[in-house]
């Protein structure tokens, strides 16, 4: 079983609009009720520890578990909220356990657990900056021909017809497990999370590997076939973003000097200003992810291996020339959706070393160069006298990075007498420009390891 979503825009009528707001207002409302007491707890433990109170003495800490935060909630909720019962207990539930998920993951990075980057202790749900949401598992949560059913909120109008979701909920391969309303974009969604019964897919050219190699200019370089040019979306909305900010600073908006009040959201024509130009951000973003699902889609299903390197994105990002097109480039989301896509196909997806040096290596005959300079578009051999694109020259090393993978797994026939190694260090060993003991270096043909 796999757990897949489904996500669809709403039509509601102005009534359900206000209702669903009112929901993710409760859930806000909770999530900061809850990180009010935790932090009052954390406080007051810190403070009495100054005093040189020993440990066992301080005040008792509290449960950062859901179930901890609903038993608590439930006890002073007539006080604290006493407008509850005009929504679903799951707007609350679904506030405590964003909470609690956010202090769990604050936890485990503060002891190394948490993969990626440092997490912050939580913040206060801001009603101006945060993005309304709210999560049903429990109730009437169903999918009918062109309506949503949700717990308290009844029937929504769905904007498209789910017919993929239907399709499956009707051969019985699926049941819906929970929904998520969430207002973006100036309209209302909802996200059906879906536990289902996959049939196993196949590449169509298992037994293939193929390199990939990212850049701006070019998206992605494959060692063998066309390149995919990159669309750049945003540098094509950027007239048209500069036009609509323009006119946006010449209305009157919010003072942020005197803070966001609801007398202080600026005037009805900077809003409208405001969301013209958000629809812009928007396109862009949804332009870019169409680019990117059709891209991936098209290598999961038609290699078994794919390689790409371990880009240092952050660090690039950091170069003020090229940051914005990196950013516009996507790499991160592309390695993100060619990870669980190679997954579902039943292939997989190496990725080389980050000190790989797949663009200074020569793919005709091993050898590496000391130096390249990022102007240096063309790759020149100067022992074989090989002379090709820098990027396709990268794919195609990280193509046979593949094959030399392959071969260190099963040298054995198992594997299993030795550790195994990374990537990065079955890299090594085909960078120097030798071949092994007993053997003669021979060229890699056009899209070898393809």
């Amino acid at each position: 079983m796999t757990l897949l979503g489904y996500r669809y825009a709403l039509d509601p009528t102005p009534r359900q609009a206000r209702y669903m707001a009112g929901h993710c207002a409760a859930a806000r409302k909770a999530f900061n009720w809850g990180l009010g007491r935790v932090k009052a707890n954390l406080d007051q433990r810190a403070a009495e520890a100054t005093y040189g109170i020993p440990e066992e003495f301080l005040t008792p800490g509290l449960n950062w578990s859901l179930y901890s935060f609903r038993r608590d909630w439930n006890q002073v909720k007539n006080d604290v909220a006493p407008w509850w019962a005009e929504y679903s207990k799951e707007s609350y539930s679904a506030g405590l356990d964003a909470l609690a998920r956010a202090l769990k993951n604050w936890g485990d990075s503060r002891q190394g657990k948490h993969k990626g980057r440092v997490v912050g202790f939580p913040r206060f749900k801001s009603k101006r900056r945060t993005v309304p949401s709210c999560r049903f598992t429990t109730g009437t949560i169903r999918c009918e021909e062109r309506y949503a059913v949700l717990p308290r909120i009844g029937r929504v109008k769905l904007h498209e017809h789910p017919t993929r979701l239907l399709d499956a909920l009707g051969e019985g391969s699926a049941r819906i497990m929970s929904a998520t309303i969430r207002f973006e974009r100036g309209r209302w969604f909802v996200s059906f999370t879906v536990e289902a019964s996959l049939p196993e897919l196949t590449p169509a050219r298992p037994d293939a590997a193929i390199g990939v190699d990212l850049g701006i200019k070019t998206l992605a370089t494959l060692s063998e076939g066309p390149p995919t040019p990159n669309p750049r979306h945003y540098a094509q909305a950027q007239r048209k973003l500069a036009r609509l900010s323009r006119r946006v600073s010449r209305r009157r908006g919010p003072d942020r000097r005197i803070g966001q009040a609801a007398s202080n959201a600026g005037s009805k024509r900077w809003q409208r200003a405001n969301v013209q130009r958000n629809r812009v951000h928007h396109r862009v973003a949804d332009q870019r992810r169409d680019a990117m699902h059709k891209l991936t889609t098209r290598l999961a299903s038609t290699y078994g291996t794919i390689v790409v390197e371990d880009l240092n994105i952050t660090g690039m990002l950091s170069n003020r020339k090229l940051a914005r097109h990196i950013a516009d480039a996507g790499f991160g989301e592309f390695r993100r959706q060619l990870e669980y896509k190679a997954e579902r196909f039943g292939g997989r997806v190496i990725v080389a070393d980050r000190w790989f040096p797949s663009s200074k290596t020569c793919s005709g005959c091993g050898t590496v160069k000391a130096k390249l300079l990022l102007s240096e578009r063309e790759y020149v051999c100067e022992s074989c006298g090989l002379i090709m694109g820098r990027d396709k020259n990268a794919a195609r090393n990280l193509a046979a990075l593949a094959v030399a993978a392959s071969s260190a797994e099963t040298q054995n026939g198992r594997g299993a007498d030795q550790k195994t190694r990374a990537t990065g260090q079955v890299a090594e060993k085909r960078q120097p420009g030798t071949a092994p003991a007993g053997q003669t270096q021979t060229p890699l043909p056009e899209g070898a390891g393809v």
